[in-house]
């Protein structure tokens, strides 16, 4: 069956595939230049701000990067006002945090770098209700997309969409077609787009795979009564010689979401008492400190798929015109890094530029050839977060197949002691924040001045990973012992 609703409006019609942060964020970008945009979501959207299955990370920390926030800001102008409003913390980096990476605790300072801090279920409730307010933009609860539709020559002109029916044996109705002049996969890491391209005759494209075999579990806390620090939050990070993390970080409703990881395929435990012990026995005690008298305020929940993949669409020698992929279904990474928001957004821009610099706006068109350029934008995208959790995870036993390559070894000597004078050094430490903010290239920790420092290596020795420092330089803080 063919759904006509797709042309009887006329003008252009885009269809985005996937409702989460990258869907949404696709939508926003298309939505001023094409006359409608539907968004197609599998799931039903809560009413207010709840967890929801198709999002299951959403019951892990998150942090909003400065990649991130800028845009969502260019996304939906005035959101990062509206988020602050309901309850989203600001957390200056590293002022308001206790940072405890390879090399040793990063010394606090004053920075341009601000995390914004909240759970996932906020921000993407509030982004959502920001998209509903754009004309032309529908959104199609309770559908699923099954494959493309192929047009005349390399091009697609639609999708196969089947809506949910309680009545059906399979709990889905009959597949139909929405006709289309641009259709964007958002789907994330489930992504079917390369069985959808060899469907088509198209080639599958090829996939690199680093996975340091990660696994989270996340409760939220009241903090303790009478609590009070000179921190917002806390974040320990894991070597491959302790293949621990764990991450305290101030959510909206004055709660703490706090979330704790083994690699190389330790699993942390899913109960109160375990989870607290596992915090227990990370690099440092402090966030154990912290939480072992604070009230958990739910269940501990464990994560599902944390492995570093990217599909290199870019590659590909054919390619349908009039469909994209972006967001995870090209490039996961591995949650610690928090990178995920900030490259679905960064994406986006990508394709609301490629859009723009075509004149789409009010000519009812998309022009011929738009997306297979957009291939390797989005892939730089991607190329820069790679550089940081993939290449990181490299580090970690078993994380890929064979032994490291040469050009990782040699990037691995000179992180690690980019690492250690960072603790210390605070024109490595904010060439460091610009990187992992994604606010400059990965290039920018080789820049002269830094490459100097690094070579010279630390002017004092690492601060010890059992006394966190104080604000600005100050005191170090002394660190309770159970």
């Amino acid at each position: 069956m063919t759904d006509l609703g797709a042309r009887t409006h006329g003008g252009s019609h885009a269809v985005v595939l996937g409702g989460s942060l990258a869907g949404l964020c696709a939508a926003a970008a298309l939505a001023p230049h094409v006359d409608r945009v539907t968004l197609v979501e599998r799931d039903r959207y809560p009413d207010e701000p709840r967890w929801r299955r198709g999002v299951p990370q959403a019951r892990h920390t998150h942090n909003l990067l400065g990649a991130g926030q800028r845009s969502l800001e260019l996304l939906f102008p005035g959101l990062l006002g509206e988020l602050r409003d309901l309850g989203m913390v600001e957390v200056r980096m590293p002022q308001d945090m206790l940072l405890l990476v390879a090399g040793g605790w990063v010394d606090r300072f004053d920075s341009r770098h601000v995390v914004l801090s909240g759970s996932r279920d906020l921000l993407d409730w509030a982004v959502r209700r920001r998209l509903r307010e754009l004309a032309g933009v529908e959104i199609r609860e309770e559908s699923e997309a099954v494959g493309l539709v192929a047009g005349a020559g390399d091009t697609v002109r639609g999708v196969l969409l089947r809506d949910r029916d309680s009545s059906a044996r399979t709990g889905w109705g009959e597949p139909y077609e929405r006709e289309a002049d641009l259709v964007v996969d958002a789907t994330g890491r489930g992504s079917r787009a390369p069985a959808w391209l060899q469907s088509l005759g198209y080639g599958a494209p090829e996939e690199t795979v680093v996975d340091a075999g990660c696994a989270y579990a996340t409760c939220v806390f009241e903090p303790p009564p009478g609590h009070t620090a000179d921190w917002k939050c806390v974040l320990l990070q894991s070597t491959p010689e302790e293949p621990r993390s764990g991450i305290l970080n101030p959510i909206e409703n004055d709660r703490w979401m706090v979330s704790v990881a083994g690699l190389g395929g330790e699993r942390p435990p899913l109960d109160h008492a375990g989870f607290v012990d596992f915090a227990k026995r990370l690099r440092s005690t402090v966030l154990y400190d912290a939480i072992r008298d604070a009230k958990p305020l739910g269940e501990v929940y464990g994560s599902g798929r944390t492995e570093n993949r990217r599909r290199h669409y870019e590659r590909l020698t054919r390619w349908p015109d009039r469909f994209l992929v972006l967001g995870d279904a090209v490039g996961a990474f591995n949650p610690a890094y928090g990178q995920g928001i900030s490259v679905a957004g960064m994406s986006a821009l990508v394709l609301r530029r490629a859009l723009e610099r075509a004149g789409t706006r009010g000519t009812g068109r998309i022009p011929v050839g738009l997306t297979s350029p957009l291939r390797k934008r989005i892939a730089r995208c991607v190329d820069a977060a790679w550089m940081l959790s993939g290449n990181a995870d490299l580090a970690y036993p078993g994380a890929a197949d064979g032994p490291l390559p040469l050009a990782a070894r040699l990037g691995k000597r000179y992180t690690d002691r980019l690492l250690k004078v960072a603790t210390t050094d605070r024109t490595v430490a904010t060439a460091l924040f610009d990187m992992t903010h994604l606010l400059a290239p990965p290039q920018v920790v080789l820049r002269p001045r830094v490459l100097a420092s690094v070579l010279r290596g630390p002017r004092n020795a690492p601060s010890p990973t059992t006394s966190p420092p104080g604000r600005a330089g100050g005191a170090r803080l002394p660190e309770e012992r159970p």
